[in-house]
């Protein structure tokens, strides 16, 4: 398990807030007048390349172990953490994790109750 570095910030849109047809979604500032692409720190930060996480962090759980997809219980392997595929039914998400509670694997979207 890594240690994760700190959180990077939300990048959002410009102006998201104030019209109802923008999106969350980043999309860099191109205004002439825009305070973001001048780089003002009060309004927020910009998509940089500095914010990429280490080269061992990177597509880690946020709780540090590498997560598996899985669709039944023959891809439970040498693991730590799984991910039961969204496709999975309910009753091979319960074979699912009951072999991984058996083989003390971690899943990481368990369904309560069955």
């Amino acid at each position: 398990m890594i240690k994760m570095t700190k959180k990077k910030p939300k990048f959002e849109r410009y102006g998201w807030r104030k019209k109802k047809k923008l999106s969350k979604s980043w999309r860099r500032p191109r205004g002439h007048d825009n305070k973001l692409r001048e780089h003002i720190a009060a309004k927020g930060a910009s998509v940089k390349a500095g914010y990429r996480r280490k080269k061992e962090e990177r597509g880690l759980h946020p709780s540090g172990v590498r997560e598996v997809l899985v669709f039944n219980t023959n891809e439970l392997a040498k693991t730590t953490a799984v991910r039961i595929a969204s496709s999975v039914g309910r009753r091979k998400r319960e074979q699912i994790e009951e072999e991984a509670a058996a083989r003390g694997i971690r899943v990481l979207n368990p369904k309560y109750p069955f």
